[in-house]
């Protein structure tokens, strides 16, 4: 029997890239008090702030939820939850409702902003009237419909839950990309008003070790990909990652702490300053913003 290396009974899961085994009671521990201490590290949080909180019904989200909730009293905090709605059809319906049932049984309230209400079309329409693939669409959208949810709900943070794997690969796919000016956004705030500032408290923890929680702890998350994600340069970018890890346990947090170390030096590039989308009013780094020009795009298609 493999035993936890805190309290000698059965090991449910070793972790690799530090030799250490833990049973299911000590894993949960083990995984709140990281993420606590991530938020600390990095000043998520302060007492009394509204806190919006991106959910989607899978598991990073939803386990992101539940561990906030936990810390809600504790620290005088309002969490509201946003789910966006970008319409694709025998997938996201399911995922609405698992959200809203888990939000009911936390007692968080739950908004819902669909791409069909804001932007006049859904995912899949957007997908059939262009040749861009559907992330493309997704991406942009998402990011601006959450922003303008949390500010219209007051929130003076959007908590969204990417975790490890998502940050490495983001910082990858700019690396290869060579875009340095998303390179530096990454890891710092936008600077404008009107973007509301974003946490991830998930962000060290490794995909899996979210899995296994959410498991653990019971939370009924969807465990489902979205069926157009095989079309994503990130897809083909996870999959490398992932190999890279395999053999080389830890790579994944190398990744993060080289850019980490990187950051003070990529702030002193001249990114363009943000002004407003004349179209919009939205920031955009041009005229106008990458949502209206798409926007624009679908409409001439149509």
């Amino acid at each position: 029997m493999v035993s936890c290396s805190i309290c000698g009974k059965r090991a449910c899961y070793h972790r690799r890239y530090s030799g250490q085994r833990f049973c299911a009671e000590h894993f949960v521990e083990y995984f709140e008090g990281k993420v606590k201490k991530t938020m600390l590290r990095y000043r998520m949080l302060a007492r009394g702030e509204r806190i919006g909180v991106a959910v989607s019904g899978g598991k990073d989200s939803l386990t992101l939820l539940r561990i906030l909730s936990k810390l809600a009293e504790k620290l005088n905090l309002e969490l509201r939850a946003i789910l966006i709605d970008e319409g694709i059809a025998n997938y996201r319906k399911e995922t609405v409702e698992r959200a809203r049932r888990f939000c009911r049984e936390l007692g968080i309230p739950l908004e819902v902003f669909s791409f069909k209400e804001h932007f006049a079309y859904t995912l899949d329409e957007m997908v059939k009237l262009s040749r861009r693939n559907a992330c493309t669409f997704c991406g942009v959208f998402r990011r601006k419909l959450l922003n303008d949810a949390a500010r219209e709900l007051g929130c003076e943070k959007l908590a969204t839950g990417h975790n490890l794997d998502d940050e490495v690969q983001a910082i990858v796919m700019n690396y290869l990309r060579g875009d340095l000016e998303r390179l530096v956004r990454l890891g710092i705030d936008a600077g404008s008003e009107q973007l509301v500032p974003r946490i991830k408290p998930l962000m060290e923890m490794p995909e899996k070790e979210v899995a296994l929680y959410a498991l653990l702890s019971g939370i009924p998350a969807s465990f489902d990909e979205c069926p157009y994600a095989e079309q994503s340069f990130r897809t083909e970018v996870r999959e490398m990652i992932n190999r890279l890890e395999e053999n080389n346990p830890g790579i994944k947090f190398s990744i993060l702490r080289g850019y980490q170390k990187l950051l003070p030096y990529l702030k002193t590039y001249q990114a363009k300053a943000l002004r407003n989308c004349k179209t919009c009013g939205e920031p955009s780094s041009g005229e106008r913003c990458r949502a209206c020009l798409l926007l624009e795009e679908l409409s001439r298609a149509a």
